[in-house]
């Protein structure tokens, strides 16, 4: 009983350190009396969950990173209710300084459903420490991430074809200064307002200069047959991304990274591997496949071979007569679609069904070169700092696991969390944890 009471009021304390709102709401009553006011003055008020998780999210993401330490409980019981007493501490990095707040705090919980709810949370400061102006610092940070970076639409030479990019800038972009620049790259079949998009301009928030594109064969790109999934076309649009990006005004050349969410995981980390230009790589939801994974994933081995005999004898076909076969990338009652079933990111116009992809056509062609390439045997070749976000319900969970302790650099972190494959592609709680985690990461490895 007192373990899961303490369970409750740790989980506020360590989701504000992954920034996890949801998490910290589901342990709170509908009500929570709050009391800050030893630390802020004021006084204290009856507040919602969402009131109380907006408040810190106006000021918490300002900071680099944040640690809570809580210890020495004394809890009492009467009933279905509970009050706790125990010590804190609350460290607040940005850049090279840190601010602390330490002091005692008072919880009362509630049983509600038979789940233990904060109803009551008071902070006794005893001492700060360090710099006691972080805090206001941080909210104008917060401020000033929360304003859209400006977009400029580019063109990049890739292998005599033009390659369309969106590029984007921190909203208060100084001349005078560089920034670390970022090329993202989103999942198969995709284009640059989707996933990339998203992660790009969320990470220029954070004061890098990003690049998402559309491969050729996809979106605005140039490129023949349209829809052709092309690991090797990516490989080489990714690196190209990489020099164009060197040469733009404002980009520190030495500091340049790559983040790659779903299939691009693969493709960059070929990437990473054969490029010297590259700082750092993180992937979201990686999606690494080999020959055994895939099988379950496509009928089977007999299903694959059906699957590769299509892709060759398209291939033949468009060689021969320049004509392309096409499926439908994702539906419902089409087994022949690439991605057969209930896929709600590229069913909903108001996520991934947009118009700059709503044509939904994948050339059969692809299958025999998606189905062939196999990322995983690239870890043991990548010696650059490497984040991976990922899930337990995320694509190939093993897989990640696998490649991530195949790296071959000590300078790696698996950041494992909650959320499906296409939660990591736009939805609020999984791309902002992933966006501070990847921001932290890089941050602490520019040179």
């Amino acid at each position: 009983m007192q373990q899961d009471i303490i369970n409750a009021i740790t989980t506020v304390f360590s989701s504000v350190d992954q920034r996890n709102w949801e998490k910290i709401e589901s342990v709170m009553a509908g009500k929570v009396l709050l009391d800050y006011t030893s630390l802020n003055g004021g006084e204290p008020a009856e507040k919602t969950p969402l009131e109380i998780t907006t408040a810190w999210a106006a000021l918490l993401p300002g900071f680099d990173r944040t640690h809570h330490n809580v210890s020495d409980f004394d809890i009492k019981l009467e009933g279905n209710t509970a009050t706790a007493h125990y010590n804190g501490r609350g460290d607040h990095f940005l850049g090279d300084e840190v601010w602390s707040a330490i002091g005692t705090f008072d919880t009362a919980l509630q049983q509600i459903h038979g789940e233990w709810r904060i109803t009551k949370h008071k902070f006794n400061v005893e001492k700060q420490e360090g710099n006691t102006q972080l805090p206001l610092k941080a909210k104008q940070i917060v401020k000033h991430k929360q304003t859209a970076p400006s977009i400029e639409k580019v063109d990049i030479e890739s292998e005599g074809l033009i390659v369309k990019g969106n590029l984007y800038r921190p909203y208060d972009f100084d001349e005078s200064k560089t920034y670390p620049a970022v090329v993202v790259g989103g999942s198969w079949t995709t284009v640059k307002e989707q996933m990339s998009g998203l992660y790009a301009e969320e990470l220029a928030r954070q004061d890098f200069i990003t690049l998402a594109i559309d491969p050729r064969y996809f979106g605005e790109s140039e490129g023949e047959p349209r829809f052709w999934e092309n690991p090797e076309a990516k490989i080489a649009d990714y690196k190209n991304a990489i020099a164009y990006l060197k040469k733009v005004s404002g980009v520190d050349a030495d500091n340049l990274f790559l983040t790659a969410v779903c299939a691009s995981a693969g493709y960059m980390a070929n990437v990473v591997k054969e490029s010297d230009d590259v700082k750092g790589f993180a992937t979201v939801a990686a999606w690494l496949h080999d020959a055994e994974s895939i099988k379950p994933l496509y009928g089977g081995e007999k299903g694959v071979r059906t699957k590769l005999k299509q892709g060759i004898e398209a291939k033949q076909k468009f060689a021969a007569a320049g004509e392309v076969e096409y499926v439908a990338t994702v539906s419902k009652t089409d087994k022949n679609a690439a991605m057969a079933g209930d896929f709600p990111y590229y069913l909903d116009p108001k996520r991934g069904a947009i118009p700059e992809w709503s044509a939904n056509r994948f050339a059969v062609m692809s299958w025999e070169d998606w189905l062939t390439f196999d990322p995983m045997p690239v870890a043991r070749k990548i010696e650059v700092p490497t984040l991976m976000i990922h899930a337990d319900d995320a694509a190939l969970p093993d897989n990640a696991k696998k490649f991530f302790n195949t790296i071959s650099t000590d300078k790696k972190v698996l950041y494992w969390t909650e959320g499906s494959q296409l939660d990591f592609y736009d939805q609020p709680k999984q791309v902002a944890e992933s966006i501070a985690a990847i921001t932290t990461f890089f941050k602490t490895h520019i040179n």
